[in-house]
């Protein structure tokens, strides 16, 4: 499944908008457009809802992924402030409480509010943590959500889709939340409609992570639907994570680490991504870890959580983006660099996976003087059979 980066056209959310609390207007992964954030001006405001009970881990990813996006120039990308129903001691889910020197008010200014999970989330007594009662807001929380601005986007990681699932907001709409609340979930908010096997989803104004290392993947996410594949692998870099999972991607995988003394697929992936221009086959990736075809398909699906094939697709679609973003050069020479082999292969897939073409993304990210030349050829240069 391709994940979107929907047209949530934070420009205009940031002097306000249309944001709708219920369901409707989103469906699925698909359609939508890219759009970046405009150049210039102040950084985008991102405000973290924290709540008694919260894990740290999870506060530290948003701060971290957004925190360490930057312009060209250095300049940061994103203000991040952290918020709780009441400013002061955060009890967290450790032995250690958490400071907060903001309250609600700071979601007034956010552009993006992202509300993290908190161990209360946990079982069906949700609520607890705030005072509510299972499947519905306390009066403190419903009186916080209601200060944010119409067409601010808005993220939840892990369990705090409950929060949003109380609000509201994600009535249906796709969502996910950590595996172990799947049930409980489903049982206190029917109208939502939760894919529980994703790692994140995103609905435009609305997105979900399914918990913890998916929050990195949904950060992520964001910044490279806000400003572009360069800067969030620049993001990956820094913080020495995987610059690109998509969100279909199994949130389970049974198997994530190799069984001792059996040979993983990473070899074999490390090379693809270095002759990405090139066919690759399956019984040729294959022979770089010594594996049957069968045996290694198998190995890589438990590791990676999708095929072969998808995995390199989307990885080709990742160095277009980049050569979109980054190069003159044209789009036949990006098709090939990519392993699509012809501009025609690489606007397909570019249209099937964003939803634009190659020129328009590239003027999304570069200006409306950088579309640079569509190119022509014709025919599937990426194939479905064995040599992808």
């Amino acid at each position: 499944m391709a994940m979107v980066c929907k047209d949530r056209a934070m420009g205009v959310r940031e002097s306000g908008g249309g944001r709708s609390s219920g369901g409707g207007g989103y469906s699925g992964s698909g359609g939508g457009k890219v759009r970046a954030v405009p150049r210039g001006g102040r950084p985008h405001r991102v405000a973290v809802l924290v709540r008694d009970g919260m894990l740290p881990i999870e506060v530290g990813i948003v701060h971290r992924i957004f925190g360490e996006a930057r312009s060209a120039g250095g300049e940061p990308l994103y203000e991040l402030v952290t918020c709780a129903l009441e400013p002061g001691e955060v009890r967290t889910d450790t032995d250690f409480t958490v400071n907060v020197a903001h309250g609600p008010e700071a979601l007034e200014a956010a552009g993006t509010v992202v509300v993290p999970a908190s161990g209360a989330d946990y079982g069906a007594d949700y609520g607890r943590g705030e005072g509510g009662s299972a499947g519905r807001l306390s009066p403190a929380m419903a009186a916080a959500l209601g200060r944010i601005r119409p067409g601010t986007r808005i993220a939840s990681i892990c369990t705090g889709a409950f929060v949003l699932a109380a609000a509201g907001l994600l009535d249906g709409r796709r969502a996910t939340t950590h595996w172990r609340s799947v049930e409980d979930f489903r049982q206190l908010f029917p109208a939502v409609e939760l894919d529980a096997e994703v790692l994140y989803t995103d609905e435009g104004e609305v997105l979900t992570a399914a918990g913890v290392a998916s929050g990195i993947d949904l950060c992520l996410h964001m910044v490279r639907c806000d400003h572009g594949a360069a800067v969030a692998n620049d993001v990956a870099r820094r913080t020495v994570v995987p610059p690109h999972r998509e969100g279909g991607q199994a949130q389970y995988i049974r198997r994530p680490v190799p069984e001792p003394q059996v040979s993983s697929t990473g070899a074999a992936r490390a090379w693809a991504l270095e002759h990405l221009d090139r066919p690759l086959s399956l019984r040729e990736l294959a022979a770089r870890e010594s594996m049957s075809v069968r045996t290694f398909t198998r190995r890589f699906r438990d590791e990676v959580g999708v095929s072969p094939l998808q995995w390199l697709t989307q990885q080709r679609i990742e160095r277009a983006r980049q050569l979109l973003e980054e190069t003159e050069l044209t789009v036949d020479r990006i098709a090939a660099e990519a392993g699509f082999g012809t501009a025609a292969s690489l606007r397909m897939h570019l249209q099937a996976v964003l939803g634009v073409s190659p020129r328009a993304y590239r003027s999304t990210f570069r200006g409306p003087g950088d579309g640079g030349r569509d190119g022509g050829g014709g025919g599937n240069g990426g194939g479905d059979g064995l040599v992808v």
